[in-house]
C-alpha cells in the first residue's frame, strides 16, 4: 500500500474517461480504471467490471481496497445514451438499459464504495452528468430521466455523507467531442466543442477539494469559471443554488412552501 491518493473511474477505456484517468495521473493519483475491456490509459490499473452488476462491482471494490487500503475519490462517468427518436418509437431494452447503466451503475459503485470512505474519514464522489438532467427533451426521454435521477443520487450523498466528511458532486462535461457525441442527431452540425482540459480543470478542483461547499450541487465545464466557483465557494451558497428545484410559479402555489 502506497501514501498515494486512489482513484477509482469508471468508463475509464476511451472519451471523457479516458482524459480523467490521465488528469488524475498527472496530479501523482493512483488511478483504477473500470471499464468492459479493462483497458485504461498507460500509468493507471485496469480491472474489466460490469458497473451493473453488483456481484462484480462489489468484488472489484474489495480487490481494490485490499490493494490500495481505500479508495479517496469515486468517479462514476460510465454511461449510455440510446437513439434519437420520441418515446413512443423507442425500443423497451435499449431504453431501459441507459436507465440501468446510467442509474444503477453509479447507485452500486456509491453503495459499494462510500462505507469504505466514511471508515477512512471522508472522500470524495464525482458523478458525471449533464445539463439534459435539468431540463426536457422531446428525443431523449431514457438519457434525461438518468440524468435527473442521477442529480438526485448526488444530492442525497452529499446529504447523508456530510457528517462522515463524504462529498459528492455533479460534474457537467459540456459536450466534448468524443464517440457518443458524434453519434448524435443534435451535434451532426458542431463546429464548437467543450476542449478537455475545460473539463479535467473542473474535475480536479473537485477532485481535490477546492470546491466542497458545491457538494451536492452542480458544476458545468464550458460555462463555469473556475475562479468564479471558488469565490462562491468561499463565500457560501445559498440554499437550492445549482441543484435541481421544483420552480413554483409564485408565492400562490401550493407547491411553493
Amino acid at each position: 500500500m502506497s501514501g498515494q491518493r486512489v482513484a477509482l473511474v469508471t468508463g475509464a477505456s476511451r472519451g471523457i474517461g479516458d482524459h480523467l484517468v490521465r488528469a488524475l495521473l498527472g496530479r501523482g493519483w493512483a488511478v483504477v480504471g473500470l471499464s468492459r475491456s479493462g483497458e485504461v490509459a498507460a500509468g493507471a490499473e485496469g480491472m474489466p467490471c460490469d458497473v451493473t452488476d453488483a456481484g462484480a462491482v462489489a468484488s472489484v471494490v474489495e480487490q481494490v481496497v485490499d490493494r490500495h487500503g481505500r479508495v479517496d475519490l469515486l468517479v462514476n462517468n460510465a454511461g449510455l445514451i440510446e437513439p434519437e427518436v420520441p418515446l413512443w418509437e423507442s425500443e423497451v431494452d435499449t431504453w431501459w438499459q441507459v436507465m440501468v447503466t446510467n442509474v444503477r451503475g453509479p447507485y452500486l459503485l456509491t453503495r459499494a464504495v462510500v462505507p469504505q470512505m466514511i471508515s477512512a474519514g471522508g472522500g470524495r464522489v464525482v458523478n458525471i452528468n449533464s445539463g439534459s438532467g435539468t431540463r426536457e427533451r422531446s428525443d431523449l426521454t431514457a438519457y434525461c430521466a438518468s440524468k435527473s435521477a442521477l442529480a438526485r443520487i448526488t444530492g442525497g450523498v452529499a446529504q447523508a455523507g456530510a457528517e462522515h466528511g463524504v462529498h459528492a458532486f455533479d460534474l457537467a462535461p459540456g459536450v466534448v467531442e468524443t464517440d457518443m457525441t458524434h453519434s448524435m442527431r443534435m451535434h451532426q452540425d458542431r463546429t464548437e466543442w467543450t476542449s478537455p482540459q475545460q473539463v479535467t480543470e473542473l474535475f480536479l478542483a473537485l477532485a481535490e477539494g477546492e470546491l466542497d461547499a458545491f457538494s451536492g450541487r452542480m458544476v458545468r465545464a464550458g460555462a463555469d469559471d473556475l475562479d468564479t466557483l471558488r469565490r462562491h465557494a468561499a463565500e457560501g451558497l445559498p440554499d437550492g443554488a445549482r441543484m435541481l428545484r421544483l420552480r413554483p410559479w409564485g408565492d400562490d402555489d401550493p407547491l411553493s412552501g
